[in-house]
């Protein structure tokens, strides 16, 4: 079987889903692999270097689609409408396998075509959150380089710096930051802006997270009562919490964030919108030249004002909502996701190089979105 990579073109859009590290990797599964041209380029991976790693090249789109066993993308695919009249899966053939991230929450209608195309599609995002499935978890991966690059970006966009100096001149105090989200990308921007030698707090509805929090040198900004304690899903993620809490968390949240510099969002809610956490009012209450950073943007932003790609000024205060902040770390965000999907195939794919699809398995019954013209996820099928 071979298995294609192409060259990716939605907007914002850097990475590749596969490496030459990846491609060794995949090797023992007996696969061949075929490579668009240019299709690394945007993650400093020149075309030779899939060369030297056994793949060949291949000039254009429409040639790689048709002699594609499996695809692997790493975003959603173009659709017709968004693509000029031609969906960007269209010239696939019948029978052939898509690993990608898919984004079916949003995007039902798309998932539907995958099925009447007779595409047998995994969506990355889906993958159960379970020991096994721990090197296929995509959303991790990327989520880390993007709670680091967040942290980053509010530095280059803060007028003053992080730390704690003190000089002959006077002494200039350590930024205050507040992480909202305690998951992998809020964890890791903790990490990060204490590196970096601010002053931490962070802020979850998962009594869950304080441990996590505390052990990075944070404070926890928490509503502690009975909903709260039930506030996680068992895949890890956080539920939807109800409008009283909700009120009782904005409390909090508006007095706590007077004293920021520095706010980080990164709350999402899988299948649903971000929850909307810091509101117009709040920004107003912020020092002059303070920043927010919302990571949740391309779903809805946890913070009023924010807009997808744009840094808004408000109220003297920069909310900046740039979109798919883990390629913005191309290269490495581009090793790790082709590191998820080369384990992943290692579970579809069996030793003598074809399809072992077994529909029992959690980690494939938790992904698998069509296969032989069907939607057969139950959470989409209709």
């Amino acid at each position: 079987m071979k298995v294609g990579i192409p060259k990716e073109r939605r907007a914002f859009e850097a990475r590749v889903a596969a490496t030459p590290d990846s491609i060794k990797r995949m090797k023992p599964l007996g696969l061949s692999f075929a490579v668009e041209a240019g299709a690394g380029l945007s993650a400093a991976i020149p075309d030779q270097a899939f060369v030297d790693a056994g793949a060949e090249i291949v000039a254009d789109t429409a040639s790689l689609l048709a002699q594609s066993d499996i695809l692997l993308k790493v975003g959603r695919p173009l659709t017709a409408a968004e693509n000029g009249g031609t969906a960007e899966l269209a010239g696939l053939k019948q029978g052939a396998v898509v690993v990608s991230q898919l984004d079916p929450y949003r995007n039902k209608e798309q998932v539907a075509s995958l099925a009447a195309q007779g595409l047998t599609a995994f969506a990355m995002e889906l993958v159960p959150r379970i020991t096994r499935a721990q090197a296929m978890d995509v959303l991790s991966s990327q989520a880390n380089l993007a709670g680091y690059k967040a942290v980053i970006d509010a530095a280059e966009q803060f007028g003053r710096a992080f730390p704690m100096m003190m000089t002959a001149a006077g002494t200039v105090a350590p930024a205050k930051v507040l992480v909202m989200g305690a998951g992998v990308a809020g964890l890791q921007a903790i990490a990060t802006a204490r590196r970096l030698g601010a002053v931490v707090s962070a802020t979850d509805v998962r009594l869950a997270a304080k441990e996590q929090v505390e052990s990075l040198g944070a404070t926890f900004v928490f509503v502690d009562d009975e909903e709260a304690r039930q506030a996680e899903t068992s895949g890890g993620y956080a539920k939807e919490m109800s409008d009283a809490y909700k009120a009782k968390q904005a409390a909090l949240i508006a007095e706590t964030i007077k004293k920021m510099d520095v706010v980080i969002c990164t709350a999402l809610i899988p299948g649903r919108p971000a929850p909307r956490l810091v509101s117009d009012a709040m920004v107003a209450s912020m020092k002059p030249g303070s920043v927010v950073i919302d990571l949740a943007v391309e779903n809805g932003g946890n913070c009023e004002g924010s807009a997808v790609g744009q840094i808004v000024q408000a109220h003297g205060v920069k909310i900046v909502g740039y979109a798919n902040v883990p390629s913005r770390l191309a290269v490495d965000a581009s090793a790790l996701y082709a590191r998820n999907l080369a384990e992943f195939l290692k579970l579809i794919v069996a030793k003598d190089g074809t399809l072992s699809i077994d529909p029992a398995d959690e980690i494939i019954k938790g992904s698998l979105l069509t296969r032989e013209g069907q939607i057969v996820h139950p959470n989409f099928a209709t």
